[in-house]
């Protein structure tokens, strides 16, 4: 019994030199973060690729327009890129029909009102003729036919 105490304590202080040794020792930096993978199908994709609209169609949908009744206020985002048009998709209609949205500044543009579920979305054509950036969740008032 006198001899395990010694050996138990001698253990135990060798033990925590051991631990003090791993906590001194240098910390291996993170591995790299994996480099950014570009959007299949080539270099990345611009947004103006996805938009295939003409310009004849864009100054269309820009040109002046008044009236409608006000169907309400909505806060939208990017919907699909690959839906081309100038449309919005909200809860706010229940079957499609022409329309217009109208920034707060006053900016305005003529859509196809298309109905939805869910948080309201603007085509990507719509975002580029209204010179919104791509990641703007704009407020907007939806104007209805």
């Amino acid at each position: 019994m006198k001899i395990l105490a010694p050996a138990a304590l001698a253990l135990l202080m060798l033990t925590a030199c051991d631990s003090l040794r791993q906590a001194a020792a240098p910390v291996a930096p993170p591995p790299p973060a994996p480099a950014a993978r570009p959007i299949p199908g080539g270099q990345g994709v611009a947004a103006e690729s996805f938009d295939r609209t003409t310009e004849a169609e864009r100054r269309k949908a820009m040109a002046p327009q008044a009236g409608g009744a006000a169907l309400g206020t909505v806060t939208v985002a990017l919907g699909a890129p690959a839906e081309s048009g100038f449309w919005l998709r909200s809860s706010l209609v229940t079957a499609e029909q022409p329309g217009r949205v109208e920034l707060p500044g006053g900016r305005s543009l003529a859509v196809t009102l298309r109905p939805g579920e869910g948080a309201a979305q603007l085509s990507l054509a719509a975002y580029r003729a209204l010179g919104l950036g791509l990641t703007d969740l704009p407020q907007m008032t939806v104007y209805g036919s």
